[in-house]
């Protein structure tokens, strides 16, 4: 367990309640604690676990309970998990996508003493997050035009790839995220080269349906992409891919690579063209006029691949509404805490509903 003082905790007065907020992915699970005052969450502190050397997230929500018994006076009075895996539709009981973890929130009521607890999707719990960013949170890729409480969108790759559609409640003055399952949607190729990397991915992790967009934009996207590119050309072997092929962490060494080396190069261009284009059809799935936000850790530790011609290839590439894609603004969110800040929000929010 890594712990992050943000915030030093003195004045609890200065709080009208604390709440508990859980980022949960397949490589990290990082939960927050939050103040909250005007019904807006400030994080005190936050923890990281990694995720496959802790047995269950009740034992990660327990450790962060500890510390908290030990060392400050606080009673959490509502908590959200923001997952990256399917949720029941009861929204009890979910699976990770990426990570060994199941999750029940019925057992972990009832280990931890935690209640209410809300699970949502984690770009759901990301989305609630926009509602806090400010200017220091993003970078903006792509000035575009300003529209108030127009539609927004959320895409991110990361261990895999979240998206979600955010709309602008009136009533409440926040935008409110929409669960989505986007990153296993279908994979649309373009010519006869992208069949044949379509074939080769599929083949190499037997998948018989249609190719999901996160074989392609994710950690193993890259590398999917990178083994595909060296099996279709003649690569004369140096110290760079021997190391590649020997670790364990391929696409961190691709990342690191990708100005070094020819073959990391090619493979960086292709996934930030395909980048583009999964951010062009989710523009023009939502109307997204407010604003597209790009989230995840591969885009945070590569900020430079969204300067690149390659990515705005197909972003402004369309038969009828180029006029729509060219005028939306393109941002670049490098809070890492906005998931635990979107989570915690969210209970608040929640627990206001009803």
């Amino acid at each position: 367990m890594i712990k992050n003082q943000i915030n030093k905790i003195l004045d609890y007065d200065n709080f009208s309640d604390f709440v508990l907020g859980a980022d949960i992915g397949g490589t990290f699970a990082r939960i927050g604690i939050a103040g909250v005052k005007n019904l807006r969450p400030y994080l005190l502190c936050n923890y990281d676990f990694e995720t496959n050397r802790v047995d269950s997230l009740t034992s990660a929500i327990n450790l962060v309970l500890d510390d908290l018994k030990n060392n400050y006076s606080i009673n959490i009075s509502k908590s959200c998990i923001g997952v990256a895996g399917v949720i029941s539709s009861d929204k009890n009981y979910a699976k990770l996508t990426n990570g060994p973890w199941q999750i029940n929130i019925p057992n972990i009521i009832k280990k931890t003493n935690l209640k209410p607890i809300f699970m949502l999707n984690d770009f759901e719990a990301l989305g609630y997050g926009i509602n806090l960013i400010s200017n220091d949170d993003v970078i903006k890729i792509r000035k575009g035009e300003k529209n108030k409480n127009f539609t927004k969108a959320l895409l991110g790759a990361g261990t895999g790839l979240g998206k979600s559609i955010l709309f602008y409640d009136s009533n409440n003055k926040i935008y409110i995220p929409i669960a989505s399952e986007g990153g296993n949607s279908d994979f649309p190729f373009y010519n006869e080269f992208e069949l044949r990397l379509v074939n080769f991915i599929k083949n190499e992790r037997n998948i018989s349906d249609p190719l999901s967009y996160e074989e392609l934009l994710s950690g193993r996207g890259l590398v999917n992409i990178y083994n595909f590119l060296k099996s279709e050309n003649n690569i004369k072997k140096n110290k760079i891919h021997e190391e590649i092929k020997n670790s364990s962490s391929k696409s961190i060494l691709i990342s690191k690579y990708k100005n070094d080396d020819k073959l990391c190069n090619k493979t960086f261009k292709l996934f930030v063209r395909f980048y583009g284009r999964c951010i062009k059809n989710l523009i023009l799935d939502s109307m997204a006029l407010g604003g597209l936000y790009i989230a995840g850790g591969i885009a945070l530790k590569n900020k430079e691949i969204f300067t690149w011609n390659d990515f705005f290839i197909d972003i402004n590439s369309s038969n009828r509404r180029r006029d729509v894609l060219k005028n939306v603004p393109i941002y670049l969110l490098t809070n890492t805490h906005l998931g635990l800040l979107g989570a915690c929000f969210a209970a608040i929010y929640k627990n206001s509903e009803r």
